[in-house]
């Protein structure tokens, strides 16, 4: 599958006629047919001195990637894949523990929110990075993933340079590799109609515009609240992680002011997991 070069030049005018809705997102716009991952060529331009906002879009990732290294399948035309280039407020490491964490959580409700938007898929979120849809009346089980989401910081001498935010989501039915061909889904898959990336990309910067605004002005509650009403299982659920003692069962109980996952355990204890992996059970 290959991306005609009008659905490229489509792309970048609807970007171009909506950059006052994504601001800063879009200050700079560079498209490529085919990269390793949107995440490192924006890296290499943060770099290189790359203003805040710099959008990388790719038709297809040949070394796509989400959280703890685990691959992002990114076949040509398939799917959205987006990496932004931000640069916080010098101060924001002091006055926002966790803000590469927030801005994962940031990101998480605008994927979510900007896909309920193009789509009317009722998306939900599942700690920390994973956009998914339901598919039964349970909490976990029956979760599809539709999109991931990947934050990256760089700091020099203790002190945040820049952080680069990927996103991928899944927007035409394929055939997945069989490792994922359970646990993936897609737009098409979900409201048997294409959708195309203009409209979801828009739609999600525009939110992501609003969420960091918010960060920026200091309101990380109000970015957890809504980041909370798209996310049912992050209390209440069942999990289960590898901690210092070895497996560790609990039930969610909301996320902290960084961005962690509550879980409480047993003797009424409440743990903060804050990386590693987390089973849903």
């Amino acid at each position: 599958m290959s991306v005609p070069p009008q659905m490229a030049d489509d792309l970048t005018a609807t970007l171009e006629s909506n950059r006052h809705r994504m601001w800063p997102f879009g200050s700079r716009i560079v498209h490529r047919p085919s990269v390793g991952s949107t995440n490192d060529v924006a890296a290499a331009l943060a770099t290189g001195g790359a203003p805040e906002g710099t959008l990388v879009i790719a038709d297809a990732q040949t070394a796509g990637r989400g959280r703890m290294g685990h691959a992002w399948y990114s076949p040509p035309g398939a799917g959205l894949y987006v990496s932004v280039v931000l640069r916080p407020p010098r101060g924001w490491l002091s006055t926002a523990p966790g803000l590469v964490n927030l801005l994962t959580l940031t990101a998480g409700f605008a994927v979510a929110e900007g896909l309920r938007a193009a789509t009317g898929i009722d998306a939900s979120i599942k700690w920390p990075n994973d956009i998914v849809v339901g598919r039964s009346g349970t909490a976990s089980g029956g979760w599809r993933k539709i999109a991931g989401i990947l934050a990256e910081g760089a700091a020099t001498g203790g002190e945040l340079q820049h952080v680069v935010l990927g996103y991928g989501v899944n927007l035409l039915h394929v055939e997945y590799p069989p490792e994922i061909a359970e646990r993936a889904t897609s737009v098409e898959q979900e409201i048997g109609r294409r959708i195309e990336r203009p409209a979801v990309l828009v739609q999600t910067l525009a939110v992501l515009a609003q969420g960091y605004t918010s960060l920026a002005e200091g309101d990380a509650q109000g970015v957890l609240a809504r980041w909370r009403t798209l996310s049912p299982s992050c209390e209440g659920a069942p999990v289960a992680w590898t901690g210092a003692a070895g497996r560790v069962v609990g039930v969610t109980a909301g996320v902290d002011t960084t961005g962690a996952l509550l879980v409480r355990v047993g003797g009424g204890q409440t743990e903060a997991i804050r990386s590693g992996e987390v089973t849903w059970l």
